[in-house]
């Protein structure tokens, strides 16, 4: 990151604390207490549309929205309701009724006044839309998992890379103090050498999504079930499957597994391990609870359920020969040593905020500087986690090549890198 984003950040992290004190923040920090003076030039402002506002999308609107320098212009939805709730939640903010609202996502892009567009969809559309806001020429805030495959993580790292758009994957935890400070230890040899690092998943196991009973289909004003289909194969409708279930949040044929915490676990993990630009190539499928992978230079990667200290939701750990951290989303860490902290105060957070990752991307969309979660970074963070759900699958060791990006002597779990998109919404 460069210093000028180092610098920002110091100024809205300057109320540090030592590890062990608690401390209690808001979950919403104002674009005024991050550095912004409360009149933004219009020039200065990055013009912003939402597509995919239900619940996750509704919080990430509210991190948007108390940035001064951001100007959220329109929404879109395949839920009349959720499109209505948005609008209105904007100007309000705006003391206008200026909000533009969409049922199809091809028309908000269209507009060449967007700079950006906060994707919040169900995780089937992520990457399909991400890599349509690149190609029409908009930086993409987007929440996780990114993508469904191996196939996917890298066509998505492509196109940001050849379009030149700034892409910040919704693995917030990157941009939080106490995580920061316990991937750095570790990236930086404070622990020693690096022998082993811990993620925690959503679960050991992987589904097929399969059909639930068909239902009466509703207006295409009210829920535009084609649209909400998307790239996904058909089924017929039924509520389940549009309230609350995300049946392809895993990936198609090998749903559900490590992909839900793992795109920030592992991620975490692939950070704390210098692995932003590659991914493990040793897959041993779970035994008691753990499943076990190795980076090229031998470090382990332990994916596991249990065995983590009270510290939060979303733990990692990372193990040296001289030392180790376990933190999670309470703020709060446990270190070997307190000599590891070596009088150095860290900012206690919990309850992970997406503010500070919202503010890192904003800021970026400005110097054009990649932000924490580029999308290179996600590709490889999400490979990770499918080649572990492709070893659950099949339920055996595999070895995966980082450079030729294909798994060594397997045809059947070659196949699994991808799955086929229904039409029209190949990429």
């Amino acid at each position: 990151m460069s210093e000028k984003i180092q610098a920002s950040r110091r100024r809205f992290l300057k109320t540090a604390v030592h590890a062990s004190t608690a401390l209690a923040v808001p979950q919403f920090i104002s674009g005024s207490a991050l550095g912004y003076g409360e009149a933004i030039a219009a020039s200065d402002r990055v013009v912003v549309g939402g597509i995919g506002i239900g619940n996750r999308g509704t919080y990430d609107l509210g991190c948007f929205l108390q940035q001064e320098d951001v100007q959220f212009v329109a929404v879109c939805d395949v839920k009349q309701t959720a499109r209505s709730r948005a609008k209105a939640t904007i100007d309000e903010k705006y003391g206008t009724k200026d909000c533009q609202t969409y049922r199809d996502l091809r028309v908000l892009l269209s507009r060449d006044d967007i700079d950006a567009v906060l994707i919040a969809t169900g995780p089937n559309w992520h990457a399909t839309a991400a890599t349509m806001a690149a190609k029409a020429g908009k930086d993409v805030y987007c929440e996780k998992p990114s993508t469904k495959n191996i196939t996917q993580s890298l066509d998505l790292a492509k196109v940001f890379r050849r379009t030149g758009r700034i892409f910040q994957a919704g693995t917030q935890r990157r941009n939080l103090p106490h995580f920061e400070f316990a991937c750095e230890l570790a990236r930086t040899g404070k622990l020693g050498k690096l022998r082993t690092v811990y993620a925690h998943p959503a679960g050991m196991s992987t589904v097929s999504s399969g059909w639930a009973t068909p239902e009466p289909e509703p207006a295409k004003e009210n829920v535009d079930w084609d649209l909400y289909l998307g790239p996904a194969a058909w089924r017929p409708f039924n509520k389940q499957h549009l309230d609350g279930f995300n049946f392809e949040k895993g990936g198609g044929m090998v749903g559900g597994g490590v992909l839900e915490w793992g795109s920030h676990c592992v991620d975490l993990c692939q950070w704390a391990a210098g692995a932003d630009t590659t991914a493990p190539v040793k897959y041993h499928p779970p035994q008691d609870g753990r499943l076990e992978a190795f980076y090229e230079d031998g470090v382990k990667l332990v994916i596991r359920g249990g065995g983590w200290m009270p510290l939060g939701s979303c733990p990692v750990r990372f193990e040296g020969d001289d030392g180790w951290i376990e933190t999670g989303d309470s703020g709060k860490f446990v270190l070997s040593s307190p000599d590891l902290l070596a009088g150095r105060e860290v900012e206690e957070i919990g309850g992970y905020p997406a503010t500070f990752h919202v503010r890192d991307f904003l800021n970026c969309v400005k110097t054009r500087l990649a932000p924490r979660a580029s999308a290179e970074v996600a590709c490889y963070a999400h490979i990770a986690c499918h080649a572990a759900n492709i070893a659950i699958f099949l339920d055996r060791p595999l070895t995966y090549d980082p450079l030729k990006n294909e798994f060594v002597g397997d045809d059947q779990a070659n196949r699994l890198r991808s799955e086929a998109l229904r039409a029209p919404w190949s990429i």
